[in-house]
């Protein structure tokens, strides 16, 4: 990654700009091996970067721009090829650059990391998903196509940094766009490096560079150029509140995957030991990192101490009241000031093992544990923030009435993912219809609802705030409608 700073960027367009005599745009990644240059058209400017790496985002979208009009004269199934390559990059090289970005974000869990890469190059939507639809009667013939906005602005969170740029580049270069990334400060260099690899790849097999264009350096001034430039169609951001906020408040549409707080119900009728699998299977994922993980359960008193029980006996550790007082103390910290103090997650604690949070109160446990639990009431911070670490706290409810109404409280609207265990199929259809959620599991790991384990595809932008859901290569799209006006008559020419 030495060679991606941005003096060396500029070291090396000063030098060829130098040779040649002119203006150039740079394009790394040919057969040969050696540098390709694209002398300008009259309607393009001179930019600094390649591979996707600029350090401007003006630059950058002024590339992706000529990159959007270059792939509009390619066929879909070139852009299929152009996807599956990325595919082939994020399975074949998952050890790699899932070590890159543990070793970079320093949050989740290595073997995690390498997962979420594999698998959403197997399971990310494509160009399968394109459709038209065509309605025809004795008026005429109308066709419906979904075509592309053109450049994309987005911004990606730390948990997931190169999976979910990777899966929205897939989704979006599929339906014809190309998109321009404003990474979290803390994955950008596993972001930069995944998208030079994609570029290269890619320039190599279709002659198309910047198709995904990364700022290396990013910070908040970066990511409002980009909301704000006339050049970008479409905004999708993934993070939270505070992100969110501002895309949407742009005068452009805006895709939001914001944040989720899931709560999980059990009720008298569940199956103790497989829910007690299922939270900690999902819970515990990359450490809790996951928006649609499991974050605080709510169990009927008739089951409660059978359901701790049964997350001992599935490998959990539980913690006593003493020992959630004292760890609540430590993980979760109190930020901003008068009016806009509120509760959130320590960076200390933040994405860390169980072994880490449990040594936080001086706890020994062994490194194969990966989830700790313990009962509080609702109003501990851990079952209103976020918290995006192996701790999950439980709540004895009288019955399943106030479950779901505590699970209503604190999903906070957010509608993102709510979890079910039980049996009572009345029960479950009245939880999923209160709560309204994006998501909606029942007897399973949160998981499950972004294909993890399930049937479907998965997707690692989520917009629930502004109503798409799990987003696939459509959500990207504009619908355009083609009106024929009279008969076609194709029988009756062919009848003469």
């Amino acid at each position: 990654m030495q060679g991606l700073s941005e003096p060396m960027i500029r070291s090396i367009v000063e030098e060829v700009v130098t040779r040649i005599g002119q203006q150039v745009r740079p394009n790394i990644g040919c057969p040969s091996g050696q540098p390709h240059f694209i002398l300008p058209t009259g309607n393009s400017r001179s930019f600094r970067g390649y591979n996707g790496l600029f350090s401007d985002p003006n630059d950058a979208i002024a590339a992706s721009k000529i990159a959007f009009e270059e792939l509009q004269h390619r066929t879909i199934a070139e852009r299929g090829g152009i996807v599956d390559i990325i595919r082939r990059i994020v399975i074949d090289q998952s050890v790699e650059l899932g070590t890159f970005e543990m070793n970079e974000t320093k949050i989740g869990r290595l073997e995690h990391k390498i997962d979420k890469l594999a698998g959403l190059g197997k399971n990310a939507p494509g160009t399968e998903f394109l459709k038209s639809d065509i309605f025809s009667g004795d008026h005429g013939l109308t066709l419906i196509e979904y075509s592309p906005f053109g450049v994309i602005g987005a911004v990606s969170p730390v948990t997931h940094s190169l999976p979910t740029i990777a899966n929205n580049a897939i989704n979006m270069i599929a339906s014809g766009n190309t998109v321009v990334v404003n990474p979290h400060p803390s994955g950008k260099r596993v972001a930069a490096e995944g998208v030079r690899r994609f570029n290269e790849a890619i320039f190599r097999n279709f002659g198309i560079d910047n198709l995904i264009s990364v700022i290396v350096e990013p910070t908040m001034q970066t990511a409002d150029v980009i909301f704000k430039h006339p050049d970008v169609a479409l905004i999708i951001v993934t993070g939270g509140p505070g992100v969110a906020k501002a895309a949407m408040s742009q005068m452009k549409r805006a895709i939001v995957a914001g944040p989720g707080n899931p709560p999980v119900v059990v009720d008298e009728t569940a199956n103790l030991d497989r829910a007690a699998k299922s939270i900690i299977s999902a819970g515990a994922y990359d450490n809790n990192l996951l928006c649609l993980a499991e974050k605080e359960v709510f169990v009927v008193d008739a089951v409660f101490e059978q359901m701790m029980r049964a997350m001992e006996n599935a490998g959990a550790i539980r913690l006593n009241a003493a020992e959630v007082d004292a760890f609540t103390n430590k993980a979760i910290t109190q930020v901003g000031e008068g009016n806009t103090k509120h509760d959130a997650p320590s960076r200390d604690f933040l994405g860390k093992n169980a072994k880490t949070l449990a040594a936080g109160i001086g706890k020994n446990i062994s490194e194969k544990v990966e989830l700790l639990y313990g009962e509080t009431d609702e109003s501990n911070p851990f079952v209103t923030v976020e918290q995006m670490m192996p701790f999950i706290p439980f709540v004895r409810v009288r019955d399943v009435d106030e479950a779901i109404r505590l699970a209503k409280i604190y999903e906070h609207g957010f509608r993102h993912t709510a979890i079910i265990h039980s049996n009572n199929v009345d029960t479950i259809t009245r939880m999923a219809k209160t709560l309204d959620t994006t998501i909606f599991v029942t007897n399973g790991p949160s998981t499950a609802g972004n294909a993890g384990g399930a049937a479907g595809f998965s997707s690692f932008s989520i917009a629930g705030p502004t109503g798409e859901g799990i987003t696939t290569p459509l959500t990207f799209t504009r619908s355009r409608r083609y009106a024929h006006i009279g008969s076609l008559n194709i029988l009756g020419k062919f009848s003469k």
